[in-house]
């Protein structure tokens, strides 16, 4: 069976601004993510487990954090020209200014498209948490002689305004988009629902460039807002059911079809509610279809004492007596000294918590250092004085500076592994 050449790009340039301050010195897509990823992990797993292996990373806001990570964690194969994550800032080739938009990203590295010659081109968004076998994407654009196929997850009908919905017939066919509607347009099949967009896009390759080349020539630059609505007119465009994707190894207490959007800090947290306990919505662990993030060489977590229940530990972190952990991710290299308690935390790489703190609902960045008996997430207003709070009341202390932790004899050893 012929396989067709696909190439993607990964639209991984968002700013981010409703992640603040996690994204203060990072883009969205690096921002990390459970006890050992980043949220750009989880398109870049998706799209090689399902064997496109062309793939090209569109950076641009506060990218450095994010290439250092893709340099490091996603060398595919030096000797298979085709095969490679490679990142691509903006080239400027119409002009000396940034990607104007995600039509814009992907019209400045056209010659990428004409230099591959693909079947197909992917262009995927860089800012969720879901597992997708895009292969099933491809053969559904393929069965319905697709020009743009448009990835869809179906949501309750009073929750699609909030939206860029798609109103299409019992085959897919799209009839119209509707952006943020205040009456969404029910699916043909269940009144109950409506499909959102996923910002996931799949074109025929000759179809793709002819609409960029129409696009900038009337001075255009988004997918969403003009080259699909044009498109619409002219081609046939189909939205998939995201819900019918089947992923192997997904067990049975899971969420089947799992996809979030982590774009506040509130939907943030609460997307790390779901990868803990014994029955997590969604299992980390799926060897049948892998999230890949970097090959970190560090040793494992040390536990020297305390009670830890309903926790992830990353590499390299170390826990003292009497520290006690409940329902929180811990990442790599971080320090809980003697006396500690954790509850309902995020604490992030390289981190030190001081003994005898006490934290609940904090989400601690990176290379901070927490002092002895400090007690953050328990008085609203005084945190609001020191950190931000988000609205659903998690306060996040923004990454610090402290780049070395000396060793002593509580441990750490910190920095010598850090990428």
């Amino acid at each position: 069976m012929q396989t067709e050449r696909i190439i993607a790009f990964v639209m991984a340039g968002g700013q981010g601004s409703r992640l603040q301050p996690l994204t203060t010195g990072r883009s969205k897509p690096s921002v990390p993510f459970g006890a050992r990823y980043r949220i750009v992990d989880f398109v870049l797993s998706n799209l090689v487990n399902s064997q496109i292996q062309t793939i090209y990373l569109l950076v641009q806001y506060k990218s450095q954090s994010l290439i250092e990570h893709v340099r490091k964690a996603w060398t595919i194969s030096p000797l298979l020209q085709s095969q490679f994550v490679t990142v691509v800032p903006p080239q400027m080739m119409s002009g000396e200014h940034w990607f104007q938009g995600t039509a814009d990203a992907v019209n400045q590295n056209i010659n990428l498209i004409e230099e591959h010659r693909p079947d197909l081109v992917a262009v995927f968004g860089a800012d969720h948490i879901y597992r997708m076998d895009i292969r099933q994407m491809v053969e559904f654009h393929k069965e319905r002689r697709s020009d743009v196929t448009i990835a869809a997850l179906p949501v309750p009908l009073k929750d699609a305004s909030s939206f860029g919905v798609i109103a299409a017939d019992e085959e897919g066919r799209i009839q119209a988009f509707e952006e943020k509607p205040a009456n969404p347009t029910p699916l043909a099949s269940d009144p109950t629902h409506a499909f959102a967009s996923m910002g996931n896009y799949i074109f025929d390759t000759e179809v793709l460039i002819k609409a960029l080349r129409e696009t900038q020539e009337a001075g255009e630059t988004d997918f969403g807002q003009h080259v699909l609505p044009r498109l619409l007119r002219t081609h046939r465009l189909f939205a998939y059911d995201f819900a019918t994707n089947r992923v192997p190894g997904i067990l049975p207490y899971e969420t089947q079809v799992y996809w979030r959007d982590v774009g506040t800090i509130d939907a943030y947290f609460d997307a790390h509610r779901d990868v803990l306990g014994a029955e997590p919505k969604f299992d980390m662990f799926n060897p049948d279809w892998p999230i890949f993030s970097s090959g970190y060489q560090g040793p494992v977590a040390r536990i020297i004492g305390g009670q830890l229940s309903n926790t992830l530990l990353g590499a390299a972190t170390m826990t003292h007596e009497g520290a006690r952990i409940s329902n929180s991710i811990i990442r790599r290299e971080a320090v809980i000294e003697e006396d500690v308690e954790l509850d309902n935390c995020i604490v992030m790489d390289y981190v030190r918590i001081g003994r005898g703190a006490k934290l609940r609902n904090v989400i601690v960045d990176r290379h901070n250092i927490i002092e002895p008996g400090d007690r953050i997430g328990f008085d609203r207003e005084t945190d609001s004085q020191r950190f931000h709070v988000s609205p659903g009341g998690i306060t996040v202390i923004p990454m610090g500076r402290v780049s070395y932790f000396a060793r002593n004899t509580r441990g750490s050893g910190r920095g010598g592994y850090s990428e």
